[in-house]
């Protein structure tokens, strides 16, 4: 990575300007996540010749845990992946020392893919994209790719409306700095896909995307979809773009054709 390059995207391309999520979209997330996860089953499967089995971890968003990333495991699982949740329960926010909780997560990590002789694609909603990806570049040649799910790693304050559950189960504020913003906004150095939708209810869809000229570089990818926030993990349209980017064999990762989104 040359950190020239994100200096660049930071002073020429601005994010939009962000706000908070409306109310309406907010309000309305229950019902279209329900709707969504009637459908899913609609989503189409890669062919199995595209299918090479390898490790899938899934973390899971603020205040949920095994149970909410389980339609999207067993999703990964029907295509044939080794698909499992993160494995450390309910997620209430980094605990204590932020630095030293992400290293034993990564630790952590490193010992579930040490059975694995393939690389692995780390997939993350919500907040456990930022885990995803920060895992991701302490991991290196261990990870083939990450995928997040309505993730605001383009941030410099909170523009969420579950601030209050963070500091409801963490004990604290959401803290950012511009050292913090600038490292969770720089991608991994592996293929990064991040997924966000404009009517999420829960997430500032602008913190999501990647600034115009990084996202420009050919291991990283924005997609819209049409989507509510809570609904991401099971989205019909999301789930096509996973099993789609779980297909491409290492080392040949292409950018998903977003003309077959069907928006």
């Amino acid at each position: 990575m040359n950190p020239a390059l994100f200096k660049e995207a930071e002073m020429k391309s601005p994010l939009p300007e962000i706000e908070r999520p409306s109310l309406h979209w907010l309000a309305l997330e229950p019902l279209r996540a329900a709707i969504e996860f009637g459908t899913h089953s609609l989503s189409g499967q890669a062919s199995r010749d595209q299918v090479d089995g390898h490790p899938v971890i899934i973390f899971p968003g603020m205040a949920t845990g095994a149970n909410a990333v389980s339609p999207l495991r067993k999703y990964c699982e029907r295509l044939g992946y080794a698909a499992t949740d993160w494995g450390w329960g309910f997620n209430t926010g980094p605990q204590g020392n932020a630095d030293r909780w992400m290293d034993e997560l990564v630790v952590h990590v490193r010992d579930m893919l040490e059975p694995f002789q393939q690389t692995a694609t780390l997939i993350g909603w919500s907040l456990g994209g930022i885990y995803a990806r920060e895992v991701a570049k302490k991991l290196g040649p261990k990870v083939r790719q990450v995928i997040t799910l309505g993730t605001p790693f383009n941030a410099s304050e909170d523009h969420t409306r579950v601030g209050w559950l963070y500091r409801l189960l963490n004990g604290g504020a959401i803290s950012y700095s511009d050292d913090l913003a600038a490292k969770l906004g720089t991608p991994p150095e592996m293929p990064t896909t991040s997924i966000y939708s404009r009517s999420d209810g829960v997430v500032a869809w602008q913190t999501c995307i990647h600034s115009p000229t990084v996202e420009e570089l050919d291991h990283v990818q924005d997609i819209e979809v049409n989507s509510s926030h809570i609904g991401l993990g099971w989205n019909p349209l999301a789930l096509k773009i996973i099993a789609d980017r779980l297909s491409q064999p290492p080392g040949q990762w292409r950018k998903y054709r977003q003309s077959h989104q069907g928006r």
